[in-house]
């Protein structure tokens, strides 16, 4: 957890998500499919469980798109995210940061709206992926597909 941060949790983990947020896939499944280069969670694992780092795929020094479940680099870097004004003062690290604490239970309602509205927003990705690629075909558009899984997203099944 960053520094001089707390916060409660105020719902069970994994329960409890607002109506329009149904994310295809768990934090723990999304760091064992393989996201953000390894890198996002490498520094701040206590503050989750355990389970989730079990078959998590993690680089201890740098960002590595070979780790990424498909093997490309998708991420944009932290600071294109702070220079577009996409982070909050409560998850510096961005949208993963905030959805890992709301699984665990942590609400901020301003926050989730704003989050969440992102999130469904990715989503005309997936309609582009329909429309571009054949049904099962993972080779087809792998950085769109990427980007779909750090947003939890299970693009493998388009």
């Amino acid at each position: 957890m960053q520094q001089g941060y707390s916060y409660a949790l105020v719902v069970p983990a994994g329960s409890n998500f607002h109506a329009d947020f149904r994310p295809d896939l768990t934090p723990a499944e999304m760091l064992a499919l393989g996201v953000f280069g390894g890198k996002y969670m490498t520094d701040c694992r206590d503050e989750f469980p355990k389970s989730w780092f079990a078959n998590a795929r993690l680089s201890p020094r740098r960002k590595d798109p070979s780790l990424n479940y498909f093997g490309v680099d998708a991420s944009q870097s932290l600071s294109v995210w702070r220079a577009k004004g996409w982070l909050h003062p409560d998850d510096p690290r961005g949208w993963f940061q905030w959805y890992c604490r709301y699984y665990q239970g942590r609400r901020i309602p301003e926050e989730d709206d704003r989050q969440i509205g992102r999130w469904k927003a990715v989503r005309r990705h997936v309609a582009q992926l329909h429309r571009a690629c054949a049904a099962g075909n993972l080779s087809c558009r792998p950085r769109q597909r990427q980007a779909l899984l750090h947003w939890a997203y299970d693009s493998r099944l388009i």
